[in-house]
């Protein structure tokens, strides 16, 4: 697993929002969360601002289940 500070630097995006959304799981919920959420995580990082917009603005849905589950999972942290 990455350290935080390296995740961190990946919840840096191009858009404001992005940086926001990510920044909070990570400070708030990524050291509370199962390995299977963690991974989840970093894969989320790796994908582009444009997938993750289309995810998190446009409620698209990742295919790979564990994605779908961290994306929910913010999704919902920002709803509240």
């Amino acid at each position: 697993m990455p350290n935080i500070k390296h995740l961190r630097w990946q919840c840096r995006r191009g858009a404001k929002e992005l940086d926001v959304m990510l920044t909070t799981y990570l400070e708030q919920e990524y050291m509370l969360a199962k390995g299977v959420e963690q991974q989840a995580f970093v894969m989320l990082l790796a994908l582009e601002d444009k997938c993750l917009l289309s995810y998190f603005f446009l409620n698209n849905e990742p295919k790979n289940r564990h994605l779908r589950g961290i994306v929910a999972k913010i999704r919902t942290t920002f709803m509240h």
